[in-house]
């Protein structure tokens, strides 16, 4: 079985000897990096199949580590950071990261984040759309016939609607800022108003939804974006 190669990037040792010896224990492989111009040479040399970058690092700041991975390499960004500001959320996963895990932070919560980046990364397929539909609590969704049901019932969206929803269930289990969003559905010339994006999520909920107002499927990352629920495990 082929063992996924974690690369963790974290300058204070006593956090990455932590993290190192987890993920060795769940059967991963690890290498560690405490500069970002380290971070970026074993990037490079090893190609990791998940990165976990601290921001705060010595040399470069890890929003410039991010963006010089991102124009090379696809492969998973994991940001675990003790910086809360939802600014520097936003930044951060705009800049190209998958993911955003506060310190402190359980050891459940990381590997979870783990396996669900690892699994969005590896199941899409040549032609950009997921290998299989994507279902979660009776929702499922069909990327090639556009179809969308909620326990077997279907669910009329209108085409934006679909977009908005297609594009959070590929990303399923991460972070979604509005501006990435906006930037899928209406292009990049988008206005940056969110208000659009807001008052379609509200048409959505309420189709898609039992209880808009305790969503099962789509959680807003208040000042951030939003989360579409995991897939079901099969």
């Amino acid at each position: 079985m082929h063992k996924f190669t974690v690369l963790v990037v974290e300058d204070e040792k006593n956090i990455c000897d932590f993290i190192s010896k987890v993920l060795t224990s769940h059967d991963y492989r690890v290498s560690c990096a405490s500069t970002g111009k380290e971070a970026l040479s074993l990037a490079s040399s090893l190609c990791p199949d998940i990165i976990l970058l601290d921001l705060g690092l010595p040399d470069l700041d890890g929003i410039e580590v991010i963006q010089k991975i991102r124009s090379w390499s696809g492969n998973p960004i994991i940001v675990i950071s003790a910086r809360t500001l939802e600014d520097d959320k936003v930044q951060a996963l705009d800049a190209g990261a998958d993911d955003y895990l506060t310190k402190p932070f359980g050891t459940s919560e990381l590997l979870a984040r783990i396996r669900t980046s690892l699994r969005h990364s590896n199941k899409i397929s040549g032609n950009g759309l997921p290998q299989h539909p994507y279902r979660a609590k009776g929702l499922e969704i069909d990327f090639f016939k556009r179809n969308i049901t909620v326990n077997g019932q279907a669910i009329h969206l209108t085409p934006i609607e679909y977009k908005i929803v297609a594009f959070l269930a590929q990303n399923s289990g991460k972070v979604m800022t509005y501006s990435a969003v906006m930037n899928n559905v209406w292009g990049p010339y988008a206005e940056s108003d969110n208000k659009i994006l807001r008052v379609n999520m509200a048409n959505i909920r309420r189709k898609l939804e039992n209880n808009p107002a305790q969503p099962i499927y789509i959680f807003t990352e208040v000042g951030v974006g939003y989360r579409m629920v995991d897939e079901d495990i099969l």
